[in-house]
Formats: structure tokens, sequence, C-alpha cells
């Protein structure tokens, strides 16, 4: 008797300790964005290196388990309403990303619109020395961006990966494990890598 009292109590103790982080977790990502009636859960991170809220923007009834960040230079992250964005996915901007409503992301997808590092061997190993012993940098220099769309009701499967400079239009799907390096069209199922149209999508999908 005494043996499940104190099962039961350190149980609830447990409950109550990941409340209080999933609280305490929940309350800084808020600090970090301008949320407009999202939720943040347990796996959620926000990592705003520009410390402006106003460059992380997501719409109501939208729900973040993954990770998402800007870098100092630049970068803004703008997600609509009712979007997913699953465990373990990263959105890291030096530019833009645009994530339409009722757009789905599933886990482990990688969507960036930066290089994140310099193309020159030299000049990316200097950088890397700086950004170890000062942190990131201030100013892009060399690295190469481009802004990211996603239309509204976009699909994206795990462990798909969407690169710099790409558009993909309103109802696509993209299939797990594609790496999308080019604009996907509206309403189609695009697969592979790199990621192509294999068929145009029945109205019915919509």
């Amino acid at each position: 008797m005494i043996r499940d009292i104190l099962i039961f109590g350190i149980r609830l103790f447990k409950k109550l300790i990941f409340k209080l982080s999933d609280l305490e977790n929940s309350a800084l990502c808020e600090k970090l964005t301008t949320n407009n009636g999202g939720v943040f859960l347990s796996q959620a991170s926000i990592t705003n290196l520009q410390n402006d809220k106003k460059k992380i923007i997501i719409g109501k009834g939208s729900h973040i388990r993954g990770q998402l960040l800007i870098y100092p230079y630049d970068g803004k992250i703008t997600i609509g309403d009712y979007c997913y964005i699953g465990e373990g996915s990263r959105l890291w901007s030096g530019e833009s990303i645009t994530i339409g409503n009722n757009v789905l992301i599933s886990h482990n997808v990688n969507i960036m619109d930066t290089n994140a590092h310099e193309i020159d061997s030299v000049e990316r190993a200097l950088s890397y020395r700086d950004m170890t012993l000062n942190g990131h940098p201030l100013n892009k220099g060399s690295v190469q961006t481009a802004s990211i769309v996603i239309g509204n009701d976009v699909w994206i499967n795990f462990n798909v990966s969407i690169l710099k400079g790409v558009t993909i239009g309103q109802g696509a799907i993209i299939a797990a494990g594609s790496v999308v390096t080019h604009n996907i069209p509206p309403y189609v199922l695009a697969a592979g890598v790199p990621a192509k149209v294999l068929k145009n999508l029945n109205i019915n999908d919509k």
C-alpha cells in the first residue's frame, strides 16, 4: 500500500516537473516570436539571433515542434495559420522563409534559405574560426541566400530538404526523402533527388 502511494507520488511529481518544463519552454518561445495564436510544443526550439520578435511570426492554430532559427545578419520566418512543423524539423533563415496556411511539415525536414557557409575554402575556414571565437557574424559576407516560399495547403513529408530560392506551389505534395532544388508547381506530387514532378493531383485532392 505504502509502496503504491510512493510510486504514484513519484509519477505525479515527474509529470509536474515535465509540465513546468513545457510551460517554461513555451514562455521562452513566446518571448522570441510574434505569436498570433500558435502553440509551441515541448520539442519546439526558437533561435532568434537578431533578438527581434517581429522576424519570426506564427499564425493562429499553428503547432510548432521543430526548430526555427534566424541568423544575426538577416533572416525572417513567417508561418501562416493552422500549420504544423514536425519534431526534428529545422527552418533556418538568412533571408526569408514564408509558409502559407494549412501547411503540414513532417518530422526531420530541413528548410534552409542559405548556404550557411562560404564557397571559397580559405574564406570558409577563416570565417568558421572567427565564429567559434566571436559568435555568429553580423554581416553575411559572401554567404549565398535566396528566399523560400511555400504556398497554402502544401504537404511536406519526412526527411525532405528544401534548399534556397525554391517556391512550392499551392497544394503540392513533396514525397519523403526528397531534395527540392527547383520550383515545384501547384497541385503536383514531386519526389526524388532532386525532386521532380511525378504526377498532377486530381482536383478532388485540393
